[in-house]
């Protein structure tokens, strides 16, 4: 079993890869629909609509899947015997803690397209702007202790 798994490592980093890709697009992109809806597109308006559609697909179709697929490319890579250790591997640690806070944040933007779409209260378009910040945080982050594994 264990040689099968080293087999198909290649295949799950590749697709592991191209899953973190799709989710961090939505990630970025995710936050600057936002900015426009609650600036340029008043509730129940056509235009608002319109934002709405677009958020729910984002995430819906594109980021609920690829974050998906991350986590369960990523565990399989984990739990492959002789890739990381995590008893021992400080940056898998760090890395694992980063994408916790990247998920919390898909969790929260999930929550603000709800309450957009239901026309509810809106957060100003400066914090969306702030927030959209976050997962570039966290991807350096995920970066260098994947790369540099500082320790």
């Amino acid at each position: 079993m264990t040689e099968l798994l080293l087999d198909l490592l290649p295949w799950v980093k590749a697709f592991h890869i191209m899953a973190v890709i799709a989710w961090m697009a939505g990630l970025f992109y995710l936050p600057r629909l936002f900015v426009h809806h609650v600036e340029r597109a008043p509730a129940g308006s056509e235009m608002s609509e319109t934002f709405k559609m677009m958020e729910y697909k984002l995430l819906k179709v594109i980021m609920n899947p690829a974050m998906i697929a991350a986590w369960v490319l990523g565990l399989g890579m984990v739990l492959t015997p002789g890739v990381a250790s995590l008893s021992s591997d400080g940056w898998l640690h760090v890395k694992l803690a980063a994408v916790v806070a990247m998920t919390a944040f898909h969790m929260w933007l999930a929550a603000h397209r709800k309450r957009l779409a239901a026309d509810g209260p809106r957060v100003a378009g400066r914090t969306y702007r702030i927030m959209n910040e976050v997962p570039t945080v966290l991807m350096v982050v995920i970066v260098i202790m994947v790369v540099v594994k500082p320790f």
